[in-house]
């Protein structure tokens, strides 16, 4: 256990930076998996740019690579353009 005032406060941030973290990735993960499911184009169209934005403010955030957002994001449009 932490001695100091300051790791103290530290260990308090962490935890809660985590939390957050862990709520903002595991949304866009659902979001994601919902997207996949949708079976209708359309609707399916409609929804991407929205799950576009939030895989872009999850990588904004640190909490997922750029780069793999890049991927989910070219992966989501491929599988509706196969729709």
């Amino acid at each position: 256990m932490a001695n100091h005032k300051s790791a103290i406060k530290r260990i308090r941030q962490t935890q809660t930076r985590r939390l957050r973290n862990k709520y903002y990735h595991t949304s866009m993960r659902s979001a994601i998996r919902k997207l996949r499911a949708e079976t209708d184009k359309e609707k399916a169209l409609e929804k991407l740019p929205e799950v576009s934005s939030m895989i872009d403010r999850v990588a904004k955030r640190n909490i997922i690579h750029k780069n793999k957002a890049a991927n989910l994001k070219s992966k989501l449009a491929k599988h509706i353009n196969a729709l």
